[in-house]
């Protein structure tokens, strides 16, 4: 008996990723086939990047003020605290920027994508378009993508922006150092494998959590039970595959620039 479900879970998993690597491969390529519905992808562009703003900018600025204050904390037994600046800034671009943005909109925009379609899905508006002759993965999934993948990467920026800005309100205000010092310290020791490797991530997470997001509502069954279930499948799915993808991409990206 235990057998039996181990076996029928190992089979619904490798359906499962057999399922979403031949959709996520579709997807791709859509990307790049006309035709290209514009009014959709500003629509997602807008609910995904400026709706994700204030996340984005309040857990930055939360990361590089912790950043700040643990850094400072731990240097300053070594009378190192001069170098906080360039702690935080390496950190938050390197990592924390990229992972924690793509992590906070994949909670926000994927549990979305995935209720959105879902609902579509199970009220049949799905069948009703493929009826139409309108294909539902460009009309419908390959917005989402791009839209993700465009106002990730602007998030990320962002995020890392109000990273260093939060650690330096906190080196001034809280650690009472020298923001003039912080700040040189974290603009002077960036070099450009620093600034790409933080901005290559985000292109990959924005596609991850848009393509999961999609998936798991297009393949919603159960009714509005099943609305939720690929909700929270959809979320947990995408954080999980980001951090593992975080973890493949700084392998390569450190020997590519080492």
């Amino acid at each position: 008996m235990a057998i039996d479900r181990i076996e029928k879970t190992a089979k619904n998993l490798v359906l499962t990723v057999q399922d979403y690597s031949l959709f996520a491969y579709r997807a791709f390529l859509n990307l790049w086939r006309p035709p290209i519905y514009w009014p959709e992808f500003l629509v997602q562009a807008d609910i995904i990047g400026f709706g994700s703003l204030s996340i984005v900018v309040l857990s930055g600025l939360s990361t590089g003020g912790v950043l700040a204050l643990q850094s400072a904390a731990t240097l300053s037994a070594f009378g190192a605290t001069a170098v906080t600046g360039q702690f935080v800034s390496l950190t938050m671009i390197r990592e924390l920027g990229p992972v924690l943005t793509g992590v906070m909109v994949s909670g926000r925009n994927a549990s979305s994508m995935a209720s959105e379609l879902g609902s579509m899905v199970v009220t049949e508006q799905i069948d009703a378009m493929r009826a139409l002759g309108v294909d539902p993965m460009r009309k419908l999934v390959t917005p989402r993508i791009f839209s993700s993948i465009v106002m990730l990467f602007f998030l990320t920026i962002v995020a890392d922006a109000c990273g260093i800005l939060g650690g330096a309100a906190v080196t001034v205000f809280m650690n009472h150092q020298n923001g003039t010092q912080y700040l040189d310290m974290a603009w002077e020791h960036l070099r450009y494998p620093d600034i790409v490797q933080g901005l290559v991530k985000p292109l990959f997470f924005g596609y991850i959590l848009s393509s999961i997001g999609c998936f798991y509502g297009m393949r919603t069954s159960g009714g509005t039970e099943g609305v939720g279930r690929s909700t929270i499948q959809a979320v947990v799915t995408a954080s999980v595959l980001i951090i593992f993808v975080d973890f493949l991409l700084t392998q390569v990206l450190l020997s590519l620039f080492r």
